[in-house]
């Protein structure tokens, strides 16, 4: 692949010297040169779409990443390259890119400008859509104004769906490892080798390397903490909101994954055969899969990139050793979900408890108490949230904290969005699922709500304590409100993050630890 830009940068910049340089940054990466752009205040150089890997298509389908084929000339980074194939799952995701495509691998580094410190810390992001939606373009994902904390942003585009994950007997014989599925995984772990290879000539640290993602992103992040195939490329983890440990169910064995995607194939294709699979059409292979539930393709225990359940894995100490950073949103659930069209009455959540839990009613209420309408809302509310993705993530950080040695950092997001001025009356505030990320990045203004002094000042407070992490791995520094590490001996603190930042001891144990006891569905 030739890019021939002789009478564009590199003729201007022989002409005109560094400052041409400084109007339009070049790297020099593994694969060749990319030009990217300065912001309009000159502090921070984006370069956006690098390939990290060869373009998933043809003979690469369902097949783990294959390295970059080198270019000459310099290469423009000025644009995201295309998300995944995907359909329209959430109505909250927005994207900068020119649409999906299988040729998705690319990934984008925000990077201070020079003069800058050696060696800057390095924050890899990993966006979450339950591994059926999402991408790297996402204004809220923007890692412009992070980069200005003094670290090195990159973000990356992963395989999802039916292409990053579907798992057949035919793609198992055919891998060296005798895996099928988790190729969305391995394109992460390719995407982290790059990283170490190039990130140096970006300004950043290979050896100081911080992974962190929001739900499908943060599953990602503990599955990347489990995998022997990531360790090394990464010292530091920040999960927010999910983990690989869910509620009353371990993930399917690669046998199981495949006998349900056999299925899937076979009914919709008429074949198994991968070879057959990959002569087809993308738009053909998505549209059959829009057919099954979004979630129906996810990670598996495929005996390579995850050679146990999370669980085991954890439980066992046999994952990366790293300090973590981890946590959940409030509202994570919603009580509209456990009350469906029942009105949310006291009496009707008693009733609905009884309906779901039988004869273990009683010690699920003792865990989910209410003594009024409005108790039962918060009740409902935290139930949701918790079979969803709370005690997910509780069960890693406890895991971990038990297993590793290393230091833990538990928070609680709490700061509820401003109302927008047409929403309906009787609405009701809320820190609900993924309400952190534009906090996180500083990116409020992606969009459009009434923000409050509170709500900018909640965002920096963030922005803070997460870069500290990555340059240090703790959170805490000069002017930020003391974040105690999580532990027994200190009472399990959690960081409840919010314009009044407070830290307060876990009031919810008793209640996890009655959830971590349930059966667990082979």
């Amino acid at each position: 692949m030739t890019f021939n830009r002789l009478t564009g940068s590199v003729l201007v910049a022989a002409l005109l010297g560094a400052a041409a340089l400084q109007a339009a940054p070049t790297v020099r990466t593994a694969g060749g040169v990319v030009e990217g752009a300065l912001s309009a205040d000159g502090k921070v150089g984006a370069f956006k779409g690098i390939p990290y890997a060869a373009p998933p298509v043809g003979p690469l389908r369902w097949k783990p990443p294959q390295p970059v084929q080198p270019w000459t000339g310099v290469r423009p980074a000025v644009d995201f390259g295309p998300r995944a194939m995907q359909g329209r799952v959430f109505d909250d995701m927005i994207f900068r890119d020119a649409g999906p495509s299988e040729d998705c691998l690319y990934l984008n580094v925000w990077a201070p400008a020079p003069p800058r410190p050696p060696k800057l810390p390095v924050m890899v992001w990993i966006h979450g859509g339950g591994f059926a939606a999402g991408a790297a373009s996402e204004p809220r994902q923007d890692g412009g104004r992070l980069a200005m904390k003094g670290i090195i942003v990159v973000s990356v585009n992963y395989r999802l769906g039916v292409f990053g994950f579907l798992a057949l007997p035919g793609l198992a014989r055919e891998s060296e490892h005798r895996a099928s599925g988790n190729y969305g995984l391995l394109d992460q772990v390719a995407a982290l080798r790059w990283v170490r290879a190039n990130i140096a000539a970006f300004g950043g640290d290979p050896d100081n390397v911080t992974i962190f993602g929001e739900s499908a992103g943060s599953m990602s992040v503990s599955a990347l903490m489990a995998s022997p195939r990531a360790r090394g490329l990464f010292q530091r983890a920040i999960g927010e909101s999910g983990s690989l440990i869910d509620l009353g169910e371990s993930l399917p064995t690669r046998a199981q994954a495949e006998a349900k995607d056999l299925k899937f194939v076979q009914e919709a294709f008429g074949t198994v055969e991968p070879d057959v699979l990959r002569a087809r059409p993308a738009r053909d292979i998505l549209e059959a899969a829009a057919k099954l539930p979004w979630w129906h393709f996810a990670p598996d225990v495929d005996g390579d990139f995850l050679p146990a359940d999370g669980r085991e894995i954890y439980g066992a100490g046999r994952q990366s050793h790293v300090p973590l950073l981890a946590g959940w949103n409030q509202d994570e659930g919603s009580y509209h979900g456990f009350f469906g069209d029942d009105p949310p009455t006291l009496a009707n959540y008693r009733a609905q408890m009884k309906a779901r839990f039988g004869a273990a009613a009683d010690a699920w209420l003792q865990h989910y108490p209410a003594t009024s309408d409005a108790e039962a809302r918060i009740a409902a509310r935290d139930l949701e949230g918790d079979k969803f993705i709370a005690y997910s993530t509780w069960a890693w950080i406890e895991r971990h904290l038990r297993t590793s040695g290393e230091p833990v950092y538990r928070y609680e997001f709490d700061q509820a969005l401003p109302l927008p001025p047409d929403a309906p009356q009787g609405a009701e505030a809320a820190a609900p699922h993924a309400a952190d990320i534009e906090f996180v990045f500083l990116a409020l203004d992606s969009r459009r709500l009434p923000w409050r002094p509170g709500d900018r000042a909640t965002a920096e407070l963030l922005a803070s304590y997460w870069t500290n992490f990555a340059k240090t791995g703790n959170p805490n520094g000069p002017g930020l409100p003391p974040w105690p590490a999580y532990s027994a001996r200190s009472g399990y603190p959690v960081m409840h993050l919010q314009a009044a930042p407070r830290v307060v001891p876990d009031r919810q144990r008793a209640r996890y630890e009655f959830l971590d006891q349930l059966p667990i569905d082979p």
